[in-house]
């Protein structure tokens, strides 16, 4: 039987952005300790050593890897190097919590999760909106049914860089609203239509437009851009009874509901003269602990008690698969492509 008290060792693979902020999170931790961190950056490490003495520290991540008092791995690294990494991990029996994306295909991520089932490891992916107080609000307004009948998801996601060369706009920044779809509603996107345009990198998108067609006819919309001069981080539900916008640029009022509809009424009006109700704008008080905290909390619950996170493997998975046909209509300049 394990010791549920015991404080879970922590390895992190990759420094760069995100990195630090996860060292920071589950080293917050009254059972979480990071005892290993790797980068191919020695001036990063040397950093590192000042700021965490006790952290070892490499440059080749497979010493992470082979240290048997490590029970979890975080994998904070370029996409192209997940899978191979994940891989490695799991068949050293780590459990692990992988940056988004979750692999390049859905063939690569099937195969880690069939890894992590058959040895009973955690494979958990770095959804981290999914575990905002707003996302978490939005989640709950829907599953009591305050929206009402859905009509839409709306977001866009725009800003002045960062431009990446290993990938696209969508990989790097749409994912994390097809995670949030995915999260939020109980209808499955059946296919999906998206054009894009690339002026500075050659074949990598800087600007797309997305639309997923969910399998009841609820619609989805996605604006992703990194080539804007303002950054909007917006997102909008709307439903028959109430609509919902989350502005995550707002540094307090991140969640407005709005208690707004159109009333078609056929013995008082025609549908070319809606009623349009307009009502209160409520401002919902929200949980303000950091998400990356509570991913990193719910990994080290899953690793204590043998569960499934929130935003497992089938769930990183759910995601590839979406932003694969989004890719492939993409290239057929638009062509609706079903999601398989």
């Amino acid at each position: 039987m394990k010791n549920n008290s015991r404080t879970i060792k922590i390895g992190v693979i990759g420094y760069g952005y995100w990195g630090p902020n996860l060292v920071r999170n589950f080293n917050q931790l009254l059972d979480a300790e990071v005892v290993f961190i790797c980068d191919k950056d020695e001036s990063k490490l040397a950093r590192i050593k000042k700021i965490y003495p006790n952290a070892k520290t490499t440059t080749n991540y497979l010493e992470i890897l082979k240290n048997k008092e490590i029970e979890g791995v975080c994998i904070s690294t370029p996409l192209e190097t997940h899978y191979e990494m994940t891989k490695e991990a799991l068949l050293n029996n780590k459990n692990i919590l992988v940056e988004k994306p979750f692999t390049k295909n859905s063939e690569k991520a099937k195969e880690l999760i069939e890894i992590a089932d058959r040895n009973k490891l955690v494979l958990m992916v770095d959804h981290t909106f999914i575990y905002t107080g707003a996302v978490r609000k939005i989640k709950d307004l829907i599953d009591k049914g305050e929206l009402g009948k859905l009509y839409y998801f709306d977001s866009e996601r725009i800003n002045l860089g960062l431009i990446r060369s290993d990938t696209n706009v969508i990989w790097d920044l749409a994912t994390h609203d097809i995670s949030i779809i995915d999260h939020l509603f109980s209808q499955k996107v059946v296919s999906v239509s998206t054009v894009g345009s690339s002026h500075v990198l050659d074949k990598k998108e800087e600007i797309a437009h997305i639309s997923l067609k969910h399998e009841n006819g609820f619609m989805s919309h996605i604006h992703v851009s990194w080539l804007s001069p303002v950054k909007i981080r917006k997102i909008l539900v709307g439903g028959d009874k109430k609509m919902v916008l989350f502005d995550d640029i707002e540094p307090v009022e991140k969640i407005k509901i709005y208690d707004k509809g159109i009333d078609i009424k056929p013995e008082q009006i025609t549908p070319f003269t809606p009623l349009y109700r307009g009502g209160d704008i409520l401002i919902p008080h929200l949980d303000q602990t950091e998400a990356l905290k509570r991913v990193a909390e719910n990994f080290i619950y899953c690793i204590k008690f043998g569960k499934k996170p929130l935003t497992d493997g089938e769930a990183g998975l759910r995601v590839i698969k979406i932003l694969e046909a989004i890719q492939k209509s993409l290239e057929l300049n638009g062509q609706s492509v079903n999601v398989l």
